[in-house]
């Protein structure tokens, strides 16, 4: 199934105001363990990550609304009520999201689960902060941000105005909240080699082709540059100077689920509230290490430097933030491709060290933090070649370009997805856990950025075809009929023997897919790759054509023969712009010059046989 981002995001839109907009006013989702600031945040993106990120979907400015758009929000109301009410639901969202003592809540709410069907978690344990709703909370706010810079161009009512303030103050104040809470939830954690995460991360990069010995020694050079940047360089939440002293320890850094437990405050002169205490143990997630590269990333895209969404004190965290955005990288990055032979991450499936589990999902976090790696430092073409191999194989054992056999252990991929034990959570009540049941989502995600970064177009053919039949799957499981119809996710669709589900309506993947949208209209505004062989075939016609046109501009044109005339100008345009897109579009260029041959030789043979008659 071709993707078409423009389409397939305003099926989306108009689903979704069919879904959360009665008589025109919006509704929000309370569930039975109480609401969720991911799920709000997710379902909110739906809307203004578009918006924001899609000049086509813009939302700001009634005036610069295309019709299409228009129509997929009819149920929300007419062009000039939606931006008005848009600015009324992110009001609500804010004031709902403050705890009583001011300071913006990140509550996982319902999404927290335990694992004992019979045990209760305690209102203290909904309400504690998760990763996933700090890093939304960067994303959204600065969406926020930005839908007001310009919705405030224009003058407004008064109590318009006000309500616009009012969010805007307290939008400043959950982003910078946000930022500090992602501070204090990143952490390194150091280890031996001996100990039981020691033992499980050398069998991981070593593949058991060396001795843990080797492994840690091979460890200790590849990582000594960036053990000494940790160990120097970071303060801010998090203080493992004197553990990374030893270069015979093994470490790895990333984000906890939640803040870390001891982990200090973060000084800052912005009004953030109180800080509460971390829980989480200091192990770092690879779900929740995407997660948080994925939102910290947009406080430093060009759209939030060109808006200058963010004030001196914002800047100042951001930066702190980028430091181990760059880190966590580099990290997971060096593991996936450690040694000299196969890659560890071509070991599929891959096991966490801290939570000591396996899955193809987390191979699956581990390759998005590669391709996060390889945009940012330009990939070579053998990386690109061996990371489309590795999202091929993903694709074929999560049964989404294969077949699902008869009670097959990928199932549990997608249902129920894959369970998270969040470690610390058990000292306020039962142990939690966190489910991703959004695999072949995530999946078709990375796969499109991977193909956006491609620049050879054998990798790019294969990346396109494998995200188009991913695409395909994830549109065949979308609500069909009740409530949520067009939304996601109906698994049953594709997996009829899967388990039942007591949620009809999934705000999770609904967003992800819909970042997916997004990132396939980056793909899609590129320009096209640039084929060698092409240029030269391009070259070869445009010199053979110029010589013919300039061989036929010899002969004379009477006033009588306008056709002719006509006829060389059109030849001379078409040249001129072969010419002029050569380089970015040698194909269409191609194109051009085999037509302006044909007009060329037509010219010739209609002389030729006018003067053969004379």
């Amino acid at each position: 199934m071709q993707i078409k981002p423009r389409q397939q995001l305003l099926d989306i839109w108009r689903a979704m105001a069919r879904h959360s907009f009665e008589d025109g006013e919006w509704l929000w989702d309370k569930s039975g363990g109480g609401i969720s600031s991911v799920a709000d945040a997710e379902r909110l993106l739906c809307l203004m990550y578009p918006a924001t990120e899609f000049p086509a979907f813009r939302l700001d400015d009634p005036d610069t609304t295309d019709r299409d758009v228009q129509d997929a929000l009819k149920h929300a109301g007419g062009r000039l009520e939606v931006p008005g009410k848009i600015l009324k639901i992110l009001a609500e969202y804010m004031r709902t999201h403050t705890a009583e003592d001011k300071r913006p809540s990140f509550a996982g709410g319902h999404y927290f689960d335990t694992p004992d069907p019979k045990a209760e978690l305690t209102a203290e344990q909904r309400q504690l902060g998760v990763v996933d709703s700090y890093s939304m909370s960067i994303t959204l706010s600065l969406a926020t941000l930005g839908f007001l810079k310009v919705y405030l161009t224009k003058p407004r009512r008064a109590e318009v105005q006000a309500l616009a303030e009012e969010l805007k103050s307290a939008t400043e104040a959950r982003l910078t909240a946000a930022m500090v809470s992602l501070l204090r939830s990143f952490t390194v954690n150091v280890f031996d080699s001996e100990a039981p995460q020691g033992r499980t991360l050398c069998r991981l990069i070593g593949q058991g082709q060396v001795s843990d010995r080797i492994v840690v020694q091979q460890f200790a050079r590849r990582f000594k540059s960036l053990r000494a940047t940790i160990r120097d360089s970071i303060f801010l939440g998090v203080d493992v100077a004197d553990a990374l002293s030893d270069d015979s320890q093994l470490f790895e850094c990333g984000w906890a689920w939640s803040l870390v437990r001891d982990a200090p405050p973060v000084e800052t002169s912005e009004p953030v509230g109180p800080q509460p205490d971390g829980v989480a143990k200091s192990v770092p997630y690879l779900y929740f290490t995407v997660v948080a590269l994925d939102g910290i990333q947009d406080l430093f895209s060009e759209r939030t430097l060109t808006l200058g969404l963010l004030n001196p004190e914002q800047q100042r965290l951001a930066e702190a933030l980028r430091l181990r955005w760059e880190i966590t990288q580099q990290y997971w990055s060096a593991i996936a491709r450690f040694g000299d032979g196969s890659w560890p991450l071509e070991d599929i499936p891959w096991r966490t060290t801290g939570q000591r589990l396996e899955s193809e999902y987390f191979s699956l976090s581990v390759a998005a933090i590669l391709v996060h790696d390889l945009v940012r430092r330009r990939a070579t073409d053998d990386d690109l070649t061996r990371t489309v191999g590795v999202m091929e194989r993903l694709a074929e054992r999560g049964r989404i370009t294969s077949r699902m056999t008869v009670q097959d252990p990928a199932m549990r991929l997608h249902n129920p997805g894959v369970k998270l034990p969040l470690q610390g959570s058990e000292t306020l009540g039962p142990p939690m856990q966190w489910t991703m049941p959004d695999f072949s989502a995530h999946l078709l995600k990375r796969t499109i950025q991977l193909c956006t970064l491609s620049r050879t177009i054998s990798s790019h053919d294969r990346l396109l075809r494998l995200a188009e039949r991913i695409f395909d799957h994830v549109w065949q499981r979308r609500v069909r009929r009740g409530e949520g119809a067009g939304l996601w996710d109906n698994v049953h669709a594709v997996y009829p023997d899967s388990p039942d589900r007591d949620w009809p309506l999934s705000w999770s993947i609904t967003e992800r897919v819909t970042e997916c949208m997004v990132a396939a209209r980056q793909l899609y505004t590129q320009p096209p790759i640039r084929s060698a062989n092409l240029a030269g075939l391009a070259g070869d016609l445009l010199s053979e054509a110029t010589h013919l046109l300039g061989n036929e501009q010899l002969e004379p044109t009477s006033v009588a023969d306008g056709s002719r005339g006509i006829a060389l100008k059109s030849v001379e345009v078409k040249l001129a712009r072969a010419r002029q897109i050569l380089d970015e579009q040698p194909g269409t260029a191609c194109a051009l010059t085999i037509e302006v041959l044909g007009q060329l030789d037509t010219l010739a043979l209609a002389r030729r046989t006018a003067s053969r008659g004379a």
